[in-house]
């Protein structure tokens, strides 16, 4: 990343000499993100890699080759603007740390050889291991979790379950790989099996019930031999060897010996970009997808399956509301208005369509309630809404007041009842106190509009940053930038992002109006007793033309 300053280039040039930065690398779901930033938390460089997941034998998967591709590519595309940017080659890095898409399952034999292709969290073949186990500790384990992909796998009577040596994450998978160490961050380690918040290690009853099964009781391996250690943020958790160097970077010019923080998930890497990692604060992160995080002050009372449990990078409990649909069939709206617009000889850009229509959904012409609109977001199926398949639909009674504002104000309503129906689990079934949520997400670029929605639909004042384009994989380099401060005073993670990273960010926080809350609110009971047009829709219009 290149500067016209060449006092601030001599800067950044010298830190990187003295090895005063931090380098984050994410493997999302799309894309491999490599991000270095230096001692003010600024990135200096940064590498990507495309990539996408692909069937095999029916599962979802990614290759172990691309995955070391990727991650190679990522690496040398950060290195190479390093040395574009600053004059540098790239030696030496403070700190290093790895995050991942979360759950999924990688099985290794005793000889460290994998024994089935990688199977992601896009997986749902796991429904009756997720059944059983939940029933079994009365805590929530969904489909995507590990222990529910290893169960699943000896309920299946797989022939590669007795041979089960070691199993782990994504990130979990090339740490070991570059360190030789079998950890994990907890956050990470939460995904896959629950956490004791109190002692930061796995919950030990629930490892002796899995253990008693007839059908793990008959195999020849115990849960806890096969998982890795979980580790707090700030605990140092290995160093680069000559071997895993070589892997990170195969020119030989990385030299071994870095320290590297413990591998999280993307949901850790999440809430430390968004500084939600302190109890009672969490984040919402919209996009295709939408899920909210609240960091929980003590265990929920009982199992709900809309609620899924895992922890902070710190070990904190926390909450999450996942839905599956977001945008997708708002898009799909404004992508019409905006033909519309071609089809009159006046096209507007994509910024103006949704600034111009989203503002709308706010204007005097709007009602708080939608004016009787109704829409279904449901593109694909909805856990939470209990519907295996989606068919996108708006509906309004006769009387209806149908305007272009309480149209729009409708698609926004409807685009964030989802994951309301897991955070109404959360507040008002477990009364789970929240003081702020942090937005983030391209829905939040049009000022004012899905923030002030937002606080509408969960009564919670809701914050965007000015950091919110920040990513995992900065979110992963703050946690290995942590490492350093870990024996200062103040010296947890939440006071750290609080004094250090976050000191001076800007942001935005809009609270919630009274009106708008009880508008929401009826619209939302209006969506729920309506589900059932929805359930009717999947059975009478076909998924495909």
């Amino acid at each position: 990343m290149a500067t016209n300053d060449t006092d601030q280039v001599a800067t950044i040039a010298e830190k990187i000499r003295a090895g005063k930065t931090s380098l984050g690398i994410e493997f999302g779901s799309t894309r491999i993100k490599a991000v270095l930033i230096d001692d003010t938390y600024s990135t200096i460089a940064s590498g990507d890699y495309s990539w996408a997941s692909h069937l095999e034998n029916g599962l979802w998967s990614y290759s172990v080759d691309e995955i070391w591709k990727g991650l190679q590519t990522a690496y040398a595309t950060m290195a190479n603007d390093v040395h574009t940017a600053y004059g540098e080659q790239l030696t030496k890095v403070g700190h290093i740390g790895f995050s991942a898409m979360m759950h999924g399952y990688l099985a290794f034999d005793k000889d460290g050889e994998l024994l089935v292709p990688f199977r992601t969290w896009q997986n749902t073949n796991t429904h009756e291991a997720h059944e059983k186990l939940s029933e079994l500790f009365q805590y929530n384990i969904p489909e995507r979790w590990s222990i529910a992909h290893l169960y699943q796998a000896v309920l299946n009577k797989e022939e590669h379950v007795s041979k089960v040596a070691y199993f782990t994450t994504l990130a979990g998978y090339v740490h070991w790989k570059l360190t030789g160490e079998k950890v994990l961050g907890v956050g990470d380690a939460s995904g896959m099996f629950p956490i004791d918040p109190t002692t930061h290690t796995y919950e030990t009853a629930f490892i002796k019930q899995f253990d008693a099964l007839p059908e793990v009781a008959a195999q020849p391996w115990k849960l806890e031999d096969l998982l890795p250690t979980p580790l707090v943020a700030g605990t140092p958790a290995g160093t680069l060897t000559e071997a895993g160097a070589l892997l990170l970077d195969p020119t030989g010019t990385l030299k071994p010996g870095i320290t590297l923080a413990p591998p999280e998930g993307d949901a850790g890497t999440g809430m430390v970009a968004t500084n939600s990692v302190r109890v009672r604060t969490g984040n919402v992160s919209a996009g295709t997808s939408i899920f909210a995080m609240v960091v929980l002050e003590h265990k929920l009372e009982r199992l709900h399956p809309e609620v899924d449990l895992v922890t902070t990078p710190a070990g904190d409990l926390a909450g999450m509301s996942h839905a599956n649909n977001f945008t997708s069939d708002l898009n799909a709206w404004v992508g019409l208005f905006g033909q519309f617009a071609e089809a009159l000889g006046t096209p507007v850009d994509a910024g103006t369509l949704y600034g111009t229509l989203f503002r709308t959904a706010i204007s005097d012409n709007a009602d708080r309630n939608c004016g009787g609109l109704i829409n279904y977001p449901f593109r694909s199926g909805e856990f939470l809404a209990g519907l295996e398949e989606g068919r996108p639909l708006f509906a309004r009674n006769p009387e209806a007041h149908m305007n272009l504002a309480n149209f729009m104000r409708a698609q926004l309503f409807s685009a964030f009842s989802p994951v309301k129906i897991g955070m109404d689990v959360m507040t008002k079934d477990e009364h789970v106190q929240i003081d702020s949520l942090v937005g983030h997400g391209g829905i939040f670029a049009t000022p004012k509009v899905a923030q002030k929605i937002l606080a509408a639909a969960f009564n919670t004042p809701i914050k965007v940053m000015s950091t919110a384009s920040e990513g995992g994989a900065w979110g992963m380099a703050v946690l290995a930038d942590y490492l350093w401060h870990t024996n200062e005073d103040r010296s947890n993670l939440a006071d750290y992002l609080d004094g250090r990273v976050f000191k001076d960010a800007a942001s935005v926080t809009e609270v919630p109006d009274a009106r708008d809350v009880v508008g929401f609110e009826d619209f939302f009971g209006r969506f729920t007793k309506g589900l059932p047009i929805e359930h009717a829709a999947v059975k009478a219009i076909p998924l495909e033309n």
